[in-house]
């Protein structure tokens, strides 16, 4: 670890990267969230984090160190936070700064689970409330999403797909309203800047559940928030002599100490529709050249080469594949002996048990049975009654790893694969069997082989004809397919697939598993933001597989055909895989005369003049506003993507037009003065929906 610590910083130090050479480093990290775990090691981890500090430190970087999650932390190195809350952490010295290194966006995807997400009105909640209390720092874990390539997702079954419902999603698209909003929190928070940094603040009670904090410069010269941390109940408070109305779980953001110009639970920033995102889309059999089809390669099962070894005993996966593969092809022989049975088979119970994470199990040959676990518990017990012949049979199990185990105390000795078979009569006897001689082979035929190659595109290996074969267990697939035209990311839609790992021009774009469903329950179409945020708390898409959608990055692809392979564990219909790219989204913002204005309108208090709210749209860059779906000024009710009249109605239809059609964006002041009175004396809104477009 010294040597590698040492290698990275003197790469730094090489190139004048830290802050004290005018680089941009003004941070380092040794460590991270070791404090989690350091109760399993005893008092080993106790000197281990001393000797980490102490190494950290001698290297000289001139910048500090921090320590994620690590109460314990030596001086000088700075222990900070990480989780969905940290407005009530506080460093373990008083000469330290509270900095909050890992801010939860959202959560990872597993295999089996529904999709989790962060509404944007808690995280910005999270945020406002950590600098209302003091805080000196703040980072999103993740803002920009990601995707895990080939087999380098990580583990126990987390999905290939790392979105992690950030702000810009794995795409590169602006995820609206999260980025909108947290983009206007941010400029309220900046413009309180020279205040935030000049004092610490102080706490003024409203009420149960209510407070104040203000930071002054002068006694009359301050700015501050104003908080309701109860989970249900709006309020409404008294603040410098003033009437706020105050949102349940939200805080208020005054640059002044007297105008609100954002506040956390109202979201005024543009919308999009998620699930009915314009996209062009079609099957591979659309896209594929006119002389070329599906081919594929059926593999064998069990012992393929001449590379396979013995053991007396069940092997553990990871230390026997060395990571060089998901899979370990586990086979031993059974005999049975015909004087102990009748008739022409014996039917028996095969137990496996497993470290996990999935096995399919194969009695001569045939499939008999598919085992496989969970993000939280990747062991299993897979049950089956089986036939056996007279005589010598054999029993093959392909063992499967799905992401190594990274986080938890000893996770890097958590182990895989098979470590009991028992076979059991109908009479109640039961053998085990695991301490017979097994005979073991790394990896599967195909990957031997190099089917996911493009040097083997045309090799004689691949079996072509008019009708495919499907819901087929280990058989590779390839076709030749012309890539969507655009500039944009793509992606394409698996959900016709079983279990496994697909290729585009030769790179990975993960492991994919849609055969394996989530949970029926447990999902709400509008999850309730106020009240303490978990991972549990938000999930949508019940019933349906984790990931469907794989990106692959444009730049993978070129003009002419390009080549997708699969290698298909469990059994899928490739014929109805298809592709996509985005070419438009639709867009929303629906802002009513009271809320507050644009936060980067305000104005030094000397000249301070309250702003007229706005919508405000704006589409992706190289997109533009093709069409106007929807606009009133009155009391529109309902949603982006269902927007309907209300009994006060001003068709403002002309002036949107006028305003947005053409543009990458655009804004509209919430006024009777611009828009027309349609019910004097009534509050009035405008909502407005939008078609972007290339």
């Amino acid at each position: 670890m010294q040597r590698f610590v040492a290698k990275i910083v003197y790469l730094m130090k090489g190139e004048n990267l830290f802050a004290s050479q005018g680089g941009p480093i003004i941070l380092a990290q040794v460590e991270n969230e070791y404090g989690n775990v350091e109760w399993a090691y005893g008092i080993g981890g106790q000197l281990y984090i001393k000797w980490a500090a102490e190494m950290a430190v001698s290297l000289n970087i001139t910048v500090p160190w921090v320590m994620c999650a690590q109460e314990d932390a030596p001086n000088p190195i700075i222990n900070t936070c990480n989780g969905f809350y940290c407005d009530g952490f506080m460093p373990n010295s008083l000469s330290k700064p509270t900095i909050w290194t890992e801010n939860y966006s959202g959560w990872f995807l597993s295999f089996g689970y529904a999709v989790p997400y962060r509404p944007v009105e808690d995280l910005a909640f999270a945020v406002a409330r950590f600098f209302e209390r003091g805080g000196t720092f703040q980072n999103y874990y993740m803002y920009f999403g990601g995707t895990n390539f080939g087999r380098t997702a990580g583990g126990p079954l987390i999905a290939t797909s790392y979105d992690y419902d950030a702000p810009v999603d794995e795409y590169g698209f602006v995820r609206q309203p999260k980025w909108g909003h947290l983009r206007d929190l941010h400029i309220a928070i900046k413009n309180c800047e020279e205040y935030l940094v000049s004092a610490d603040p102080t706490r003024q009670s409203l009420g149960r559940n209510l407070e104040a904090h203000v930071y002054y410069k002068a006694p009359h010269d301050c700015a501050s928030f104003l908080a309701n941390y109860d989970s249900s109940l709006d309020a409404n408070v008294t603040f410098n002599g003033n009437s706020y109305f105050l949102p349940a779980w939200s805080v208020s953001i005054l640059p002044d100490c007297k105008n609100v110009i954002f506040n956390t639970a109202k979201v005024v920033s543009q919308k999009y529709i998620e699930d009915v995102a314009v996209s062009y889309a079609t099957s591979v059999s659309e896209l594929s050249s006119a002389s070329t089809s599906w081919s594929w390669y059926k593999e064998k099962v069990g012992i393929w080469g001449n590379n396979s070894f013995t053991a007396s005993r069940l092997l553990e996966q990871i230390n026997t594949t060395k990571d060089t593969s998901d899979f370990l092809w586990y086979t031993t022989s059974i005999n049975v002996n015909k004087s102990t049975s009748q008739g022409q088979e014996k039917e028996a119970f095969l137990v496996v048990e497993s470290l996990g994470h999935a096995a399919l199990v194969f009695v001569n040959k045939r499939l008999v049975g598919f085992g496989y676990g969970n993000h939280d518990d990747p062991s299993f017990v897979l049950s089956k009654k089986i036939s056996l012949n007279h005589g010598t049979n054999t029993l093959d199990a392909l063992s499967m790893m799905i992401g190594l185990q990274n986080y938890g105390p000893w996770f890097d000795i958590a182990g895989a694969g098979l470590f009991s078979v028992v076979l059991g009569d109908l009479s109640n006897g039961k053998e085990d069997i695991s301490s017979t001689e097994w005979t073991y082979q790394v990896g599967v035929e195909g990957e031997y082989l190099g089917l996911d190659n493009m040097s083997l595109s045309n090799s004689s290996l691949w079996t072509q004809g008019d009708s495919i074969p499907i819901n087929q267990s280990l058989i590779w697939y390839k076709t030749t397919f012309q890539a969507p035209k655009g500039s944009g990311p793509l992606s394409v839609n698996l959900a016709s697939m079983g279990k496994g790992q697909a290729w585009v021009n030769g790179q990975s774009i993960g492991r994919y598993w849609p055969a394996y469903i989530s949970p029926s329950t447990g999902c709400s179409k509008n999850c309730d933001y106020r009240g303490t945020y978990d991972a549990a708390k938000c999930l949508k898409y019940c019933g349906n597989p984790a990931q469907t959608l794989y990106h692959i990055p444009r730049s993978w692809v070129h003009p002419g055909g390009n080549l997708l392979v699969l290698h298909e564990e469990l059994g899928g219909d490739p014929s109805q895989i298809s592709f996509s790219t985005r070419t438009g989204q639709v867009v929303c913002s629906h802002v009513s005369e009271t809320d507050p204005p644009p936060a980067d309108s305000w104005k030094p208090k000397s000249s301070f003049v309250f702003q007229t709210p706005q919508v405000r749209l704006s589409c992706e860059q190289g997109w533009f506003i093709t069409k106007i779906v929807f606009a009133s000024f009155g009391n529109p009710t309902g949603h982006c993507g269902a927007f309907s009249l209300g009994s006060c109605h001003n068709d403002v239809l002309p002036i949107v037009q006028q305003a947005c059609t053409g543009q990458q964006q655009c804004s509209i002041p919430v006024s009777t003065s611009k828009l027309g009175d349609p019910c004097p004396g009534m509050l009035k809104s405008l909502a407005v929906e939008a078609l972007c477009s290339v």
